[in-house]
């Protein structure tokens, strides 16, 4: 173990503020017609997302502060509770249907969604199984297959209510520790292969999916059904130009653009903040993810790298499949723009595992 800096990494901690502080802005801007005409009260998406960015905060205080090895010992027990949670959430009765999918435990307005906490759990579990048997990942059998098979069960899990999103995030961020790890680039190009087979399996098994699909290839074939989302979101960033219309004057929110304070807020900012303000936004992610990387390079052991190469890539995942819907290079896939969208489980929990992140940077070499 290397020995703690009195401070972490300053640049990843400034770009975190700043990119929730435009968070608790823009949710405001897009949500405040919605909310008043939903609950009478133009703030309400405001105060919720101020809670849990405050909770949040305090998530990513304790995480920085906790030596994160003591992420290792307690990796499996927290990976074996979140498949607990995904079986749950199943049960009818107990899960809660939001949005067409049964993702949240809880009561009323407050829920938490346990795909979310598997993200991290899965990283944490990868990062401390392929440290202990790191010479064994080039082998597909014993090495490369278990930790796949794991990862294939919690997306089956998650599929299973259905929330490819976030399914999506999971895989993406555990096979990029995986490679960090020193898998082989033929067997995981072989497994890519299978995969993609076995993602034009799902989309076929359900119509929506497919739908998604035509809709993203031609929106205009069904402007107001399948295509509807992303032709309202270009029609967000277009007339935002290079300066936007102004902080609050965007014309989308008026119940034109669904989701606007979760899904969809990049399209708002790029139209009230025009092409200036969303490019500032992706530096902020840029910035954030470079120095991410940086710090699973310093590192002093094999876990802290691929732990923080498993925070940074989730979060990256995370920024290019929400910014790529959005501008019509992806799918619609319904899923939140990292510190920024309206959200609970997973603004706190994505705040938290920056404090992981900043954690391993104080050790840095």
């Amino acid at each position: 173990m290397g020995k703690s800096r009195s401070a972490p990494d300053t640049l990843i901690l400034f770009s975190t503020l700043a990119l929730l502080a435009i968070g608790v802005v823009m949710v405001y801007s897009a949500s405040a017609v919605n909310a008043f005409h939903d609950f009478g009260d133009s703030y309400y998406y405001l105060k919720r997302q101020v809670v849990f960015a405050l909770l949040g905060l305090a998530g990513m205080y304790a995480t920085m502060r906790i030596d994160y090895h003591v992420w290792k010992t307690t990796a499996p027990a927290v990976l074996i509770a979140c498949f607990a949670l995904l079986v749950i959430v199943l049960i009818p009765g107990v899960g809660v249907v939001r949005g067409g999918a049964r993702s949240w435990l809880g009561i009323g307005s407050f829920g938490i969604q346990p795909s979310e906490f598997m993200k991290l759990a899965m990283v944490m579990f990868l990062a401390k199984r392929l440290s202990e048997n790191h010479s064994q990942i080039t082998r597909f059998g014993t090495g490369l297959l278990p930790p796949l098979a794991l990862v294939g069960a919690a997306f089956g899990l998650i599929m299973l209510q259905p929330d490819l999103g976030t399914g999506a995030v999971l895989v993406g961020a555990s096979l990029i520790v995986i490679y960090a790890a020193g898998a082989r680039i033929a067997h995981l190009a072989g497994l890519a292969l299978a995969g993609a087979a076995g993602f034009v399996g799902l989309i076929l098994a359900a119509p929506y999916r497919l739908k998604r699909i035509t809709a993203f290839l031609d929106p205009w074939q069904d402007p107001l059904g399948a295509g509807y989302q992303a032709i309202q979101s270009l029609y967000a960033i277009g007339p935002g130009r290079l300066v936007g219309l102004g902080l609050g004057m965007s014309r989308q929110k008026y119940n034109y653009l669904p989701e606007p304070q979760t899904d969809f807020i990049f399209s708002i900012i790029a139209e009230e903040l025009g092409f200036i303000g969303g490019a500032a936004g992706l530096l902020l992610f840029l910035l954030l993810v470079w120095r991410g990387m940086r710090t699973a390079i310093a590192a002093p052991d094999t876990f802290g790298s691929l732990l923080a190469v498993g925070i940074t890539g989730m979060l990256a995942v995370q920024v290019i499949i929400n910014i790529g819907v959005v501008i019509g290079l992806l799918p619609v896939t319904g899923i939140t723009l990292p510190l920024i969208s309206a959200g609970g489980s997973s603004l706190t929990l994505i705040l938290t595992a920056i404090g992981i992140l900043l954690n391993i940077s104080r050790y840095a070499r």
